[in-house]
């Protein structure tokens, strides 16, 4: 039998409500918001390590993305970013520091995504096809905004490679269309 996931559901101030939903319930009312994360590990060289997408996957099929994904209730977003990571990519990051927090609308849909990078990691990538999400490959930083990739990562990868401390960034969708990015930082 499959476990349920939980998500904390948070309101317009980032705090948590003390209510949950099941994973991609989206019972969310006005102003509450599900928390996300993503984890961009970059190597000293120059390199992002990237995910291509498997073309089984319901959105985005064969497109490029970060490792990431929902934070499970009473988890915070360190610990988050630290389980996604090594479930999608076998590496245990070491060093890493908080970027930005991204808040993405898709129709009915919102999330807080917080962003981290990472230069710091212990253990051995996962290869072929033991990545359940997608090939893994390490993409020059130069190269990322030429992926098919969602055009908000094309912007958080600009102040990535700028090198901005840290920023919030408000991205809304109409499908896969962006339609308004609005930085903050």
């Amino acid at each position: 039998m499959e476990k349920v996931e939980y998500w904390d559901i948070y309101d317009k101030n980032k705090q948590r409500t003390g209510r949950q939903m099941k994973r991609n319930d989206w019972c969310l009312k006005d102003d509450e918001y599900h928390l996300t994360v993503l984890g961009v590990v970059a190597h000293k060289d120059g390199r992002f390590l990237i995910t291509k997408r498997v073309m089984t996957k319901n959105w985005a099929p064969g497109w490029w993305e970060v490792s990431g994904g929902a934070a499970m209730a009473g988890e915070e977003s360190r610990e988050a970013v630290l389980r996604e990571v090594k479930e999608e990519t076998g590496l245990t990051l070491t060093h890493w520091r908080s970027r930005g927090l991204l808040t993405f609308i898709w129709g009915n849909m919102t999330e807080f995504i917080h962003l981290y990078t990472a230069d710091g990691w212990t253990g051995e990538m996962i290869q072929g096809d033991a990545c359940r999400e997608g090939v893994l490959e390490w993409v020059p930083k130069e190269k990322v905004e030429q992926l098919p990739i969602w055009e908000g990562d094309k912007i958080f990868f600009k102040l990535l490679n700028e090198e901005h401390p840290w920023f919030s960034l408000k991205l809304v969708y109409e499908g896969d269309v962006l339609r308004q990015a609005v930085l903050d930082g």
